[in-house]
């Protein structure tokens, strides 16, 4: 019996002076055969000013009776200021009530998933935006609500392409502080969050999850640094012992991303952030996918930034966003059947 169609997907402004707006128009025209349907959030000017057709909707719901000739926008009734290529810090109230609105409709279950725009985090910041990014603010917004199944809290960046998933434990740290923050609890955590994930966003019976080292060799038993030995090996342990996860590692970083060793594994931990995004980029440039796992709805976005110097310029690849789109789709009808 075929799946059940679920609500629709939120996807936010993001910032209006990049590309959002125009990938938001191409990716309607690629999906709107087909779908996944979604809504945008934000200021339906904005959208009317890019160039494409849209359809004023006053609900979630009235998305699937518009998708098929028109881009629905939802209107949050606050205006945004657009210089094409130009990030304007008094567009911040209307993107930041974008990304709120759009939770809300995850968590009320109304949008099957949210799908985020890239954001100009100066701009928010010069505007009082209190959080470092969109993840740390998607935790806060969801912090009360309950996870699903009893699944662990605790927001985790995955990188998702057609051929491998990566995930970094330290993210936008120094070398040094990264080596500094790990811990075998740390590793512990994130592991077990990722393999919830697998097994359901992502319909993985049985996750296989490698575990790369620290340094050079993975640490050739402490003649190349200790933490492998010391952390990352303990770490591995506990979680076959005490989990029955099936994991492997550390690893040798350099010796993880080829053809076969991908083979053996469903998901990559690394870490340290080039680790997890170097391969990741190397293999899906256009078509990778930034996945924030350990939340209780469903977060995909497009794994580029707001590309303000080609906004407008009818360059921008809207091959991300689409994935993104499609991956929060698959990952909402796999957290259905799951539930």
């Amino acid at each position: 019996m075929p799946d059940r169609p679920g609500p629709p997907l939120a996807l936010t402004m993001g910032e209006p002076g990049g590309v959002g707006p125009e990938l938001a128009f191409t990716a309607h025209a690629a999906l709107r055969a087909g779908g996944p349907e979604f809504f945008v959030i934000g200021d339906a000017k904005i959208f009317a000013a890019r160039g494409g057709k849209i359809a004023a909707i006053q609900s979630p719901a009235q998305t699937l009776q518009h998708f098929k000739d028109a881009l629905p926008v939802l209107d949050i009734g606050i205006p945004a200021k657009a210089n094409v290529g130009v990030a304007d810090p008094a567009s911040a109230p209307a993107v930041i009530a974008s990304i709120e609105k759009a939770v809300e409709y995850a968590l009320s279950g109304e949008a099957s998933a949210v799908v985020t725009n890239p954001i100009q985090k100066a701009s928010l910041i010069a505007a009082g935006f209190k959080h470092p990014g969109h993840t740390e603010f998607l935790e806060a917004l969801t912090a009360t609500a309950p996870m699903p199944k009893g699944r662990r809290r605790g927001a985790v960046m995955m990188i998702a392409g057609p051929s491998l998933r990566t995930v970094p434990l330290t993210i936008h740290l120094s070398v040094v502080d990264a080596a500094r923050a790990l811990t075998s609890d740390l590793i512990v955590d994130k592991a077990l969050i990722v393999i919830e994930a697998l097994k359901q966003d992502f319909s993985v019976a049985a996750p296989r999850l490698a575990i790369s080292g620290l340094n050079p060799h993975a640490g050739e038993g402490g003649s190349i640094g200790l933490e492998d030995r010391d952390v990352i090996a303990p770490a591995v342990t506990r979680l076959r012992d005490q989990w029955g996860a099936l994991v492997s590692g550390p690893l040798p970083a350099d010796t993880m991303f080829h053809d076969e060793a991908r083979a053996r594994y469903d998901a990559a931990l690394c870490m340290l952030h080039d680790q997890a995004l170097i391969p990741a980029k190397t293999l899906a440039f256009h078509d990778a996918v930034n996945v924030t796992l350990g939340l209780p709805i469903i977060r995909t976005s497009p794994d580029h930034g707001t590309a303000l110097d080609i906004a407008g310029k009818g360059r921008a690849n809207p091959a991300s966003l689409i994935a993104a789109i499609r991956l929060a789709a698959s990952m909402a009808t796999a957290r259905r059947r799951a539930a």
